[in-house]
């Protein structure tokens, strides 16, 4: 099993066992402890590298690197 099949096989349980809500309110409460922690600039500023790429992919486009860790392991899958 691979690290990815992993976190989804545990985030389904925790789906089952606690409803969707509990994904929203821990959502909520990142959002809040981050926002007391840094403050507006800080939105102010992410908001603004939001369009920016992170990196260059091969074909010239950009990913996030969680997305090319996921990518791997299907690959890796399909063999």
């Amino acid at each position: 099993m691979t690290l990815a099949e992993a976190g989804r096989k545990g985030g389904e349980k925790v789906k089952k066992e606690r409803g969707l809500e509990f994904y929203a309110e821990i959502g909520r409460k990142g959002g809040r402890r981050v926002a007391k922690e840094h403050g507006p600039s800080f939105y102010a500023e992410i908001g603004r590298k939001g369009g920016e790429a992170r990196r260059a992919t091969p074909e010239g486009g950009a990913r996030k690197k969680e997305h090319d860790a996921d990518e791997a392991d299907v690959e890796d899958e399909q063999g």
